[in-house]
């Protein structure tokens, strides 16, 4: 049987510890932990990240404690837990797996270390003045989404080579939607194919988006790397599922729900690295001298058991190309 205490601290909830246990934790170096959704379904981000202190020799509840702050999807009560951070005078703000927390952090505070996870350009949305000199009290980890969207789609139009309309799912509110849509649009040029963006920023957004695909003659989708869809990656799988639609994500854990295919950056990776970098400014080392750490571990996997009941024949230059099949 799992303890309370266990089970309150992999959801992030340090907040409901017991006066007492958060009195004693508040003597050691406190990290604080933004993000702009709900802890369900980032249990496994919330390891990673862990896992990436240990290994700069932090452990959270022997020698650091977190302070866990999520939005639930609202942005003024982002801007809330943001203060709330550095009121308390945290050592350091993490945002791993959350933009719209790292853009508010870094308005928040001008002195307080900031350590990102996001998956767009920093230096497009003024997060860092470059990749290489981050300057300022901010740095971290991206992945670059932007650059994945092409071999995502080129991934599309091989296993459907007669398909020649693709839906790009974003959401309105996500900083790096300019660049995902460029990117989309311009491969879908190179390749001869059609793009249509398709716009959803809450569940029922979700819900009314692929209801609509249902009626229009879209061939595929292409699931942009939101923090949104991310946290709703089951509800994503399951309509793609209901409506027959053949949808690709950025993250293999959608292709482990039920998912056709993904390509993107191995999330579990990028998360432990911003854990390090988080412990290594946590031990002195100033952000301003910590250039941005690009992600280099790239996951593509294709789920055989969907491809069959969405009657698509996978081509066996494919298969021998991925990094997992999933059966």
């Amino acid at each position: 049987m799992i303890r309370r205490r266990d089970f309150i601290s992999l959801l992030g909830g340090a907040a409901a510890w017991p006066v007492a246990a958060r009195a004693q934790q508040r003597a050691m170096p406190v990290i604080g932990f933004l993000h702009s959704q709900a802890p369900d379904g980032y249990a496994a981000m919330v390891a990673a990240f862990r896992q990436g202190l240990k290994e700069t020799g932090f452990i959270e509840g022997q020698n650091v404690a977190i302070e866990y702050r999520w939005a639930y999807n609202q942005p003024d009560r982002l801007l809330e837990l943001a203060a709330e951070l550095v009121r308390l005078r945290v050592n350091v703000i993490a945002t791993p797996g959350s933009t719209p927390a790292a853009v508010v952090a870094k308005a928040a505070t001008t002195s307080i270390p900031i350590v990102f996870q996001i998956g767009g350009d920093p230096v497009q949305i003024g997060l860092v003045a470059s990749l290489n000199r981050p300057g300022g009290n901010v740095t971290g980890v991206t992945s670059m989404n932007a650059d994945l969207v092409p071999k995502q789609l080129g991934l599309a139009h091989e296993l459907m080579p007669r398909g020649a309309r693709f839906g790009l799912l974003v959401n309105p509110n996500y900083p790096f939607n300019d660049s995902l849509i460029m990117a989309a649009r311009s491969a879908a040029m190179t390749i001869g194919l059609q793009i249509e963006v398709l716009a959803a920023s809450s569940n029922r957004g979700i819900d009314a988006t692929f209801a609509d695909i249902a009626q229009r003659p879209i061939d595929a989708i292409l699931v942009t790397a939101d923090p949104l869809f991310s946290s709703r990656r089951v509800q994503i799988v399951a309509l793609a599922a209901h409506y027959r639609v053949p949808t690709i994500y950025p993250w293999r854990e959608s292709v482990d729900a039920g998912g056709l295919l993904s390509y993107g950056t191995n999330l579990a990776d990028a998360d432990r690295q911003a854990g390090i970098y988080t412990g290594r400014v946590r031990k002195g080392e100033k952000p301003t001298d910590l250039p941005v750490m690009q992600a280099t571990k790239f996951e593509f996997v294709i789920n055989l058991h969907t491809a069959e009941l969405l009657g698509l024949d996978v081509p066996a230059t494919l298969l021998a190309i991925a990094d997992e099949v999933v059966e």
